[in-house]
């Protein structure tokens, strides 16, 4: 059984209505849809903005359904002028922007206690759904344009980014090519837990002052686009 995480309903609606469904159940105020997709078992979930209920549906979703594999899919805002709105940044690692010991002398994103302050996602898993992109871009899956995928640092915070400052700051301290408020606590809580993961986000906005104009017209676009690529990374696996 292969996991899959959203953080809000538009991000997950697709991605339901292309399931075989087989049951649904609740835990921890979080609804779980169990099914089939592209003939692969899934339980999906909506989690809830933020870091917390990110950890929450993680930790819970492994204790109770045990899947093999979690994916954290949904939309992002670009801290990159590569990135336009519906390309995909495939993460190679998470960082928390907003985790912040420095007066402990340690770097900001470094989780105290630890030797964590980057969490790298599973390298095979990234690799599938960028070849999974590619197989999309030459079929003209996505309205006939191709859109581009690029692996790199996601950062992930309690705050939605939507000023310049704000951007420059993450995209120079982190080198990320995106910001979001869930992935990084989905990676914690699968790292301690040995489990394999990876973060796929489209980019839905700038991160600056546009980012609340830009956000609500292009979420629907983004998302539809992260669920093609969930399909196809699924069809591969199937194989």
């Amino acid at each position: 059984m292969i996991g899959i995480i959203c953080a809000l309903q538009e991000e997950l609606k697709e991605i339901r209505s292309a399931m075989e469904p087989d049951g649904e159940l609740s835990f921890s105020g979080v609804d779980y849809y169990l099914g089939k997709l592209e003939g692969v078992d899934v339980v999906c979930a909506v989690c809830g903005v933020g870091k917390v209920f990110a950890a929450i549906c993680a930790q819970t979703m492994i204790l109770k359904f045990r899947p093999e594999l979690i994916l954290n899919v949904g939309v992002a805002g670009s801290l990159s002028p590569s990135l336009r709105v519906a390309d995909v940044v495939i993460a190679r690692q998470l960082v928390q922007h907003d985790m912040d010991v420095t007066a402990l002398g340690e770097p900001r994103g470094k989780i105290l206690g630890s030797d964590i302050r980057f969490i790298p996602t599973t390298e095979s898993v990234r690799d599938e759904f960028f070849s999974a992109i590619m197989t999309l871009n030459a079929a003209g899956a996505f309205g006939g344009k191709e859109i581009k995928a690029l692996q790199g640092t996601v950062a992930s915070g309690d705050q939605f980014i939507s000023s310049k400052g704000q951007k420059q700051l993450i995209a120079e301290e982190f080198g990320a090519l995106a910001c979001e408020m869930e992935g990084a606590a989905i990676a914690q809580v699968c790292y301690v837990n040995k489990l394999p993961f990876c973060v796929i986000r489209a980019i839905s906005d700038s991160a600056d002052s546009s980012a609340h104009m830009d956000y609500p017209h292009f979420v629907a676009l983004a998302a539809l686009n992260t669920s093609k690529v969930v399909r196809e990374f699924l069809k591969n696996r199937k194989k």
